[in-house]
C-alpha cells in the first residue's frame, strides 16, 4: 500500500476525497434512502436495527447477561485505568522524563499523515464502532430498553457510530440497567482488543511495542536486529539482503542488540559473512562492503537497521503475518483498546460522563449534580489536554 505522494499534502487529499463522497451522495440522492447529507457530514439512521439486535440477543442471551454484568465492574476499572495512565504519564514528564509517553489525537490528514496509516485507520475504525455500538444495543435490548434508531455518521474524515435508545425508557430503567448499557460499549472494545492481541502476541514484531515487564514475561532473549531498508546499489542489495531480515551474526560476532554493531569492524571492499533469519530460516549471505559515506576508510553493508531488536515468543510457535496484515491488526488492536479505555473517562461526549452521571444522580440535588459534573469534566479535560500539550512541547507537532 505505497502511496508516498500523498504523504506531504494528506489533508488536501482527505478533503478532495470528502468532496467526491459528498458529490456522489448528492447525485445518488441518498437523502431519500435514510441518509442526512450536509456539507460537513453524512449521517445514516436505520429504524429497523431493533429487529437485528433482538435476533442476535436470542442466540446469545446467556453470554450477554454475563457480559452486561461484567461491563459494570469493568466500567469502573477502565475509568480508573484511564485516570491512572494520564496522571502517571503527566508525573513522568517532570519526575522521569525518559518514561513520558507522547500522546496525540488521531485525525486523518492532520496527525495521521502517512497514506498507509490513513488507510489502516479508515479500515479499522468502522469495525471498532460496530463492536462498540452493537454492544450498547444488545445490552439495551436485554434490559428491555427500546432502540429507536442505529447508524453511523461521517464528519469529513472522522467517524461516529450510534444507537439511540428511547429516552423515556432509558431514564425510567433501573440504575444498574443503565450502567450495564453504558459500560457495554467500552467493555466490548477492550475484550476485542485482547482477542486481537492474542493473534499478534505470537508475532515477534509485536514485542517491540510491549512494556519491558510484559516483554520479559512473554518473550525470550532478543533474536537479532531487523533490517528496515536496504540502500540501492549497496553491497547488501547486490548480495540479496532484504527488508525484515533479522541480522543475528556478522563475521562470527553475535548480534542480539543494536549496540552489538559497534563490535563489528569492517573495511571497504572486504566480504562480510552476514547471518540472517528470514521467514524462520537461517541464511548465511556474503556481502561485499562499500566505503561509508561519513568515513570512506570504514566499510558498510548498506542497510538501515531497526533501533530495537526482534524477539521470539516464549511459546515457540508464531503466526507469520504479511506486513500489511500485521499493521492493520496493530491499528485494530490499538484503536479498540484505547477507544475502550479513554471512552470511559468522564467527558460530556464520552460514555464515562454518562456512567458517572447515572451513579450520582438523585443522590444529590440537581444544582450539586450539575456543579459536580462540570468540575469533573473540567478536571478530566485539563488532565487530557496537559498530556497532549506536553507531548507537543517535548517532540513538536506529533504526526504518524
Amino acid at each position: 500500500m505505497a502511496f508516498e505522494f500523498f504523504q506531504h499534502d494528506s489533508i488536501i487529499y482527505v478533503l478532495i476525497a470528502w468532496f467526491i463522497i459528498f458529490g456522489i451522495a448528492k447525485i445518488s440522492k441518498l437523502d431519500k434512502r435514510g441518509f442526512e447529507i450536509k456539507p460537513y457530514s453524512l449521517t445514516y439512521k436505520n429504524r429497523n436495527v431493533q429487529m437485528l439486535l433482538t435476533r442476535i440477543l436470542g442466540r446469545t442471551e446467556r453470554a450477554t447477561r454475563v457480559f452486561s454484568n461484567a461491563s459494570v465492574i469493568l466500567g469502573f476499572v477502565m475509568m480508573g485505568a484511564g485516570f491512572w495512565y494520564l496522571i502517571s504519564n503527566l508525573s513522568n514528564f517532570f519526575v522521569k522524563p525518559s518514561s513520558f509517553a507522547e500522546m496525540t489525537v488521531l485525525i486523518p490528514g492532520v496527525t495521521i499523515q502517512s497514506s498507509a496509516n490513513i488507510a489502516y485507520f479508515l479500515l479499522a475504525v468502522p469495525i471498532v464502532l460496530i463492536m462498540h455500538e452493537g454492544a450498547h444495543g444488545i445490552v439495551a435490548t436485554l434490559e428491555k430498553i427500546k432502540i429507536k434508531t442505529g447508524g453511523f455518521a461521517v464528519f469529513i474524515a472522522l467517524f461516529a457510530g450510534f444507537v439511540e435508545p428511547d429516552e423515556e425508557e432509558f431514564a425510567k430503567a433501573k440504575k444498574i440497567s443503565r450502567l450495564r448499557v453504558i459500560g457495554a460499549g467500552a467493555t466490548s472494545n477492550v475484550i476485542f482488543s485482547f482477542v486481537i492481541a492474542g493473534l499478534l502476541l505470537f508475532n515477534p514484531s509485536f514485542a517491540l511495542i510491549m512494556p519491558d515487564g510484559i516483554r520479559n514475561l512473554l518473550y525470550s532473549e532478543p533474536l537479532g536486529v531487523p533490517i528496515i531498508s536496504v540502500l540501492p546499489g549497496s553491497g547488501a542489495e547486490k548480495a540479496g539482503l532484504q527488508k525484515s531480515d533479522i541480522i543475528t551474526e556478522i563475521n562470527g560476532i553475535h548480534i542480539a542488540l543494536p549496540q552489538d554493531f559497534a563490535k563489528v569492524k569492517l573495511k571497504p571492499g572486504e566480504t562480510a559473512m552476514v547471518t540472517v533469519t528470514r521467514s524462520g530460516q537461517t541464511l548465511q549471505i556474503p556481502v561485499v562492503t562499500t566505503p561509508a559515506t561519513e568515513n570512506p576508510k570504514v566499510g558498510m553493508l548498506g542497510i538501515m537497521r531497526a533501533a530495537l531488536p526482534s524477539y521470539q515468543p516464549v511459546v515457540p510457535y508464531y503466526i507469520h503475518w504479511s506486513p500489511e496484515a500485521f499493521m492493520f491488526l496493530l491499528w485494530l488492536w490499538m484503536l479498540s483498546f484505547f477507544i475502550g479505555i479513554f471512552n470511559m473517562l468522564p467527558l460530556p461526549i464520552l460514555d464515562g460522563g454518562k456512567f458517572v452521571h447515572s451513579i450520582i444522580e438523585k443522590k444529590i440535588s440537581e444544582r450539586a449534580l450539575k456543579g459536580t459534573m462540570i468540575g469533573l469534566y473540567a478536571f478530566t479535560f485539563i488532565l487530557f489536554g496537559l498530556n497532549i500539550a506536553l507531548s507537543a512541547l517535548k517532540s513538536g507537532f506529533i504526526t504518524i
